[in-house]
């Protein structure tokens, strides 16, 4: 089973988790100039998700140092910044604005969509398949979120579609969607979780 209370800690929560699992997924790509690529693709990502004020180099270069703080700094590409290694709680100390964008389905959030927009920009391929996956999930779990009783694959799937306006069109037994029991549980850990918290 695999527990939110289990799973790594987010280094970075605003980000979210499918952000995390792909700087993940760069570290495990042997080859440099594919890592290199894969690691640009977040940065577009996370550009999307965030907004900003003022210099555009100044932008680029926090979302640059937060790819690394994310990667432990084990990362091993050649970044167009200079990297500034920082403590994780100077970074958190960081206000970032969340974006005033309007989302189509609130439900799912910016990130989800941000991230399918980009699905729209690749090439068909590992890259393409593994973030689908991510994504997927992501939006299986934000349902959860919303509304328990309104699980349906056949529905994230339809949803995935119109978000990438055609391009991702799958059935549900074409990914690896994590199933309603697994996701009760991870939901029941959860709370447990709070609760104990609470209780301290």
């Amino acid at each position: 089973m695999d527990y939110n209370t289990q799973r790594e800690k987010l280094i970075l929560p605003e980000y979210g988790r499918c952000i995390q699992d792909m700087v993940k997924y760069a570290m495990t790509l042997e080859d440099r100039s594919e890592r290199q690529r894969c690691a640009f693709t977040i940065i577009d990502l996370m550009a999307a998700i965030q907004s900003y004020n003022g210099d555009e180099n100044d932008f680029y270069q926090k979302l640059w140092n937060h790819l690394a703080l994310i990667s432990n700094y084990q990362l091993d590409i050649d970044y167009p910044v200079e990297i500034q290694h920082v403590d994780e709680q100077a970074v958190k100390r960081e206000i970032i604005p969340y974006p005033q964008k309007k989302i189509d389905r609130r439900h799912y959030g910016a990130t989800v969509e941000a991230i399918a927009h980009k699905l729209m920009e690749m090439q068909p391929g590992e890259e393409r398949d593994k973030l689908t996956q991510l994504l997927a999930n992501q939006m299986k779990r934000a349902m959860a979120n919303w509304n328990v009783n309104a699980l349906d694959d056949d529905k994230i799937m339809e949803d995935l579609a119109e978000l990438t306006k055609g391009k991702i069109q799958l059935l549900p037994s074409d990914i690896n969607l994590i199933s309603d029991k697994e996701l009760m549980n991870e939901i029941q850990q959860q709370t447990v979780s709070k609760k104990k918290k609470k209780n301290k």
